[in-house]
């Protein structure tokens, strides 16, 4: 995966004005790190909390909630141990603020202005239509 950086150990962000991130790896207490079993325990502790988290999340993409927002806590709970997490994290990170400066663009913000009043313009011609029609009696109460 192209993470934008040639260094494995930091990770720059350019839109972040080339302050370097946190180092790849655990972030886990030293005293936790420093004992093999019980960084071990720490890692899968963090990868199931991680897990419930990301499932709580697809869970709430077709229910009412907040899904990729806590799909995205999942994988933040995951980036505190995992570096594979962190490299997913920072990839979204930097993909989220290219889209937000894109669509900050005064080109796209005009096209997007016109587009959308365009669409109201055509569901307030449909409404329009169907009210001369129908009245305002809902669909379900015409009677043939």
């Amino acid at each position: 995966m192209n993470t934008g950086s040639n260094d494995s150990a930091e990770v720059s962000d350019p839109a972040a004005g080339a302050k370097p991130d946190q180092p790849l790896g655990s972030r886990a207490p030293q005293y936790i790190q420093s004992r093999r079993m019980l960084h071990l325990s720490w890692q899968v502790g963090v990868f199931i909390v991680g897990l419930a988290v990301v499932v709580a999340g697809i869970i709430m993409l077709p229910l009412p909630g907040p899904g990729w927002l806590v799909i995205f806590g999942g994988m933040a709970i995951w980036a505190t141990e995992f570096v594979w997490a962190q490299l997913v994290l920072r990839w979204t990170k930097r993909k989220v603020t290219e889209a937000a400066q894109r669509a900050l663009d005064p080109k796209v913000r005009r096209r997007n202005i016109i587009l959308t009043t365009i669409g109201l313009v055509i569901v307030a011609v449909l409404v329009g239509i169907y009210v001369w029609k129908f009245g305002i009696t809902m669909p379900w109460k015409i009677k043939e």
